[in-house]
């Protein structure tokens, strides 16, 4: 690991958690944890505040952006879709923070990966949509966790998914053409966006993971959990952290490399 140097920044926006009358910006640990010991970079947590001036003092400084898993779903009113069911979890305050965050570091070229929940937001901020309960359509496989199972069993990898040929996951992996991952969601891509290469599917045809060939840095999302302790020992997913973490190293390097006062110890 990198010491006595400048880390590139990776922003990692948070989920508003309202506790009674509290509310806490948080994010789970692996993800923060990945990104600094697989990728080598410093993260650093985003409030989600949906502040636009906040935005560009922030991408100033990125050089890169991690959008996370989250209980969540997107608002449908951001893509177009019916009204969620009652007792659908929402975080406004994460999708007025991630989505035009996404746009805006895409547009400057600012490296982009975006798991889980993070790939919902890539596709509906880039225009695309979204299934609310995929496992409740015709022929689809409930992706949700399951909860009968021990906690230390729930996110180990236990479907495969179907890489697309000559794609930037297939060369990630080396040209591999199947994978065994651990998706753990409800809401999923429907439609996706104009700009987006699909990567990879499921063996029930639901998206897995995307790109944006045409964008001037580095987008991946994948709709499984790479950053678990379980997967995060496995090739794909560090191939997956240290990929994005060289993305995020070029982006400083091209832009000067100087990032006042976070340095590694």
């Amino acid at each position: 690991m990198t010491t006595n140097a400048c880390l590139p920044l990776v922003g990692i926006p948070t989920s508003y958690i309202k506790d009674d009358e509290r509310g806490m910006h948080r994010t789970g640990g692996n993800y923060a944890e990945a990104v600094r010991s697989v990728s080598n970079c410093a993260p650093v947590l985003i409030p989600a505040l949906g502040d636009d001036h906040c935005f560009y003092s922030l991408i100033e400084r990125l050089d890169g952006l991690f959008l996370t898993g989250g209980a969540p779903n997107v608002e449908p009113h951001h893509y177009g879709g019916k009204r969620s069911r009652k007792g659908t979890l929402h975080d406004p305050k994460r999708d007025a923070t991630s989505m035009p965050l996404i746009r805006m570091a895409i547009d400057t070229g600012i490296p982009v990966f975006a798991v889980c929940l993070g790939i919902q937001e890539l596709n509906v901020a880039l225009g695309g949509t979204l299934h609310q309960l995929v496992h409740e359509l015709p022929g689809k496989n409930d992706h949700r966790m399951d909860r009968t199972l021990p906690s230390s069993e729930r996110q180990k990898p236990r479907h495969p998914i179907f890489i697309t040929s000559g794609g930037m996951l297939h060369k990630l992996t080396g040209g591999e053409k199947e994978q065994i991952v651990n998706s753990l969601h409800a809401q999923a891509i429907d439609r996706p966006a104009d700009c987006l290469l699909v990567e990879a599917v499921s063996d029930d045809d639901v998206i897995e993971a995307v790109s944006m060939p045409d964008a001037p840095g580095y987008v991946l999302g994948v709709q499984w959990h790479p950053e678990g302790r379980e997967t995060l020992k496995t090739t794909l997913s560090d191939a997956l952290f240290r990929a994005f973490g060289d993305a995020c190293r070029n982006y400083c390097a091209a832009r000067g490399g100087e990032t006042p006062g976070i340095r590694a110890a």
